[in-house]
């Protein structure tokens, strides 16, 4: 079986892992990924990448040329992907930048052009109802007609595009698995004192962004309503930084605030390891806006299966696909309420045995469904449901 996928995540090495592993569940499985040659993520990394090529036996990345070097639904590729498609010959094409992008519609009509016969295939994570005008409406239409099957993060992603008229096969599953060997539970004494945590404190952590929609100013109401020895521990960046510090400041509780700005992906686990529960408490809001839809609400919740990884107890709201990550591997509370969220704290801070059952669970949870081997197993069940036998 010969794999296409097309996606700008794949610039990062450690994206990739998902997509190695599906070539080592078989010897006949090769997979190829198409980067944009440059692109440009924004946020905290603000600058221009350059894609560079890796070739491993039957495991390709290989940059093309692009138009649009920082948007999703416009990025396409240059000329130069044709001689690839045709020297590949795919059996499955799998563009990952939703149903209304240009880069979707552009492998449909060279599929079709090229006379590949390949199974067009898309992974969406979006996961909010929206009425797309002409002619982003039109060329969503062209896309989902042409689709053969859809990879969607979520299971609210699947109910909208059926809401959009699509009724062809699909499964859920996140784009990114977990690397277990990285992501282990790992004592971590020397960072804790260079943080100045003592043994006997309770670490409540979040990483993530300091924005609004990430539920950072819930967690910072419920942490003042917590008894006992705790610190709380923010691994992120972003514009309500200075709120936060004044925040804990007006409730004294600034000598319990940790905030970590800048960490390698690769060092992340090592603050995970210092937690004893990791909150995530994201908000829907419509504030945010894209070029095609308007809104967010959390699409997966990747630092979850990060965490229960480590056998750290998570608590999430009930916001998007947090739930049906969680399962019954964690603690759930209404988004927005800090009361809520500050007695399921509480419940851990109080019942440690408790915890550990917990942090138990999910590491049970994300051994059998997210590390990548598992994923890659998944996304290859699927892939064979459309391939004729």
């Amino acid at each position: 079986m010969k794999i296409l996928v097309a996606s700008h995540t794949y610039i990062v090495d450690l994206n990739c892992e998902k997509l190695r592993a599906l070539t080592r569940l078989n010897p006949n499985i090769e997979v190829t990924i198409v980067v944009p040659q440059r692109w440009q993520p924004g946020g905290v990394q603000n600058k221009i990448i350059e894609s560079q090529p890796k070739i491993a036996d039957n495991f390709r990345v290989i940059p093309i040329s692009n138009f649009s070097q920082n948007n999703q639904a416009l990025l396409t590729f240059g000329a130069n992907i044709i001689p690839l498609l045709k020297k590949f010959k795919p059996d499955i094409i799998q563009v990952e930048q939703g149903s209304k992008s240009l880069g979707y519609a552009q492998f449909i009509t060279l599929n079709r052009f090229l006379n590949l016969r390949a199974k067009n295939v898309f992974f969406t994570w979006w996961n909010l109802p929206y009425t797309p005008k002409f002619p982003i409406s039109w060329l969503e239409a062209y896309n989902l007609k042409n689709t053969d099957g859809l990879i969607a993060g979520n299971q609210d992603g699947v109910d909208v595009l059926k809401e959009r008229g699509y009724r062809g096969k699909y499964t859920v599953l996140p784009q990114l698995g977990v690397d277990e060997v990285l992501f282990s539970p790992s004592k971590q004494p020397d960072l804790a004192r260079s943080l100045g945590i003592e043994s006997d404190e309770f670490v409540i952590g979040f990483v993530g962004r300091f924005v609004e929609e990430k539920g950072i100013l819930t967690l910072m109401k419920a942490v003042t309503k917590l008894t006992g020895k705790w610190k709380l521990l923010l691994l992120g960046r972003g514009i309500l930084k200075d709120k936060i510090v004044s925040e804990a400041t007006a409730a004294g509780i600034s000598d319990r605030l940790m905030i970590v700005e800048s960490v390698p992906h690769d060092q992340v686990v090592n603050y995970i390891n210092l937690m004893n529960t990791l909150v995530l408490p994201s908000e829907i809001t419509y504030q945010v806006k894209t070029l095609t839809a308007v809104g967010w609400k959390e699409q997966f919740g990747h630092v979850l299966i990060e965490a229960m990884a480590c056998q750290v107890p998570v608590i999430g709201s009930d916001s998007g696909e947090i739930p049906f990550v969680i399962a019954d591997t964690g603690l759930i509370f209404p988004e927005k309420d800090g009361e809520a969220l500050a007695k399921s704290i509480q419940t851990l801070l109080d019942n440690p045995s408790f915890a550990q059952e917990l942090g138990q669970r999910g590491y049970q949870r994300v051994m059998t469904n997210y590390t990548n081997k598992a994923l890659a197993q998944k996304q290859l069940d699927f892939y064979q449901q459309l391939l004729p036998r």
